[in-house]
């Protein structure tokens, strides 16, 4: 009993992870592109340019500049979409798309850090419609997401009402970490992008994941550690379940530095390369411009 008195009285952690390029391959948003041609809401003009913004994200990454120029091209182009149609669409297809595009390396993080008691957080810019039902999926504690207002016709209005980048990443963890009383010396941040600097450097313990370039150069010059997924594989094929059981009060205080060097050092670039020009491949073959589809596989 003293033990488990000792155990509540101790500051509780959490970890931070965004969500593209970090736990799963691809951006989150644009994976959907194809489900939403299909449904109706994009065109094929669209759903083309959206497949272009995807292999320059994956191959490239963006930097503020083009991620201001996507938000602003996403917002424009949810305008009038009808929310319950969204969350319909992405629930029909959230396991055939995201499933098998969840790295590995990420899972074992995240099931590493539950058993050493510590929440986990989904921090990702993409919209709340698809971050949320892949948070649930994942198992994750809490998700923090950008919101888009939401008309009264149930539509979006191409209005941003919270948008989940850069400081304001860091303000979010900031406010959990006072509202859940999370110790944030004691807390952990995950991410692939520069444009996350700010949610890293709140943490005791910043990790890069597939940096770009800037934010390598970042970790190298403060020593944070460097760590490589790629190899993304379906959760039902890693555990018969992937949700952990609840978690007693009392837990083990295991390290995850071990399941974080596991991850290895090395981003191939290739790899990245080619799921990129696959995925733009598939949703211009979807938009059905098929010499499109042939050119980006030929690549």
């Amino acid at each position: 009993m003293l033990g488990l008195v000792e155990n509540h009285s101790m500051p509780r952690a959490a970890a931070f992870f965004d969500l593209d390029k970090t736990v799963i391959a691809k951006s989150s948003t644009l994976t959907f592109s194809k489900s939403f041609y299909r449904g109706g809401l994009i065109s094929r003009r669209a759903a083309l340019r959206t497949a272009y913004i995807q292999f320059v994200f994956l191959v490239g990454g963006a930097d503020h500049d083009q991620m201001e120029r996507m938000r602003e091209y996403l917002s424009a182009l949810c305008k009038g979409w009808n929310v319950a149609q969204v969350k319909e669409l992405v629930a029909e297809t959230l396991h055939d798309l995201i499933d098998p595009i969840i790295y590995d390396e990420a899972a074992s993080l995240i099931e590493s850090h539950h058993a050493a008691g510590r929440d986990v957080v989904i921090v990702s810019t993409s919209g709340a419609e698809v971050v949320e039902p892949i948070g649930e999926m994942l198992g994750a504690d809490r998700v923090v997401a950008t919101r888009m207002v939401v008309g009264d016709d149930g539509c979006f209005t191409g209005e941003v009402e919270y948008y989940a980048y850069g400081p304001t990443k860091a303000e979010a963890v900031r406010e959990l970490a006072e509202s859940e009383g999370y110790d944030l010396s004691r807390c952990f941040a995950y991410s692939d992008s520069a444009t996350d600097l700010p949610m890293l450097e709140a943490v005791g313990h910043p990790y890069a994941v597939n940096p770009d370039r800037t934010l390598r150069r970042e970790a190298t010059a403060r020593d944070w550690p460097v760590l490589s997924f790629d190899k993304p594989v379906r959760l039902k094929q890693r555990l018969p379940e992937f949700r952990m059981p609840p978690r007693p009060a009392l837990v083990a205080a295991a390290a995850v530095g071990a399941a974080a060097a596991t991850a290895g050092l090395v981003w191939y670039a290739s790899r990245r390369r080619q799921a990129a020009l696959a995925q733009a491949a598939n949703i211009a073959k979807a938009a059905g411009t098929t010499g499109l589809a042939d050119r980006f596989a030929r690549i």
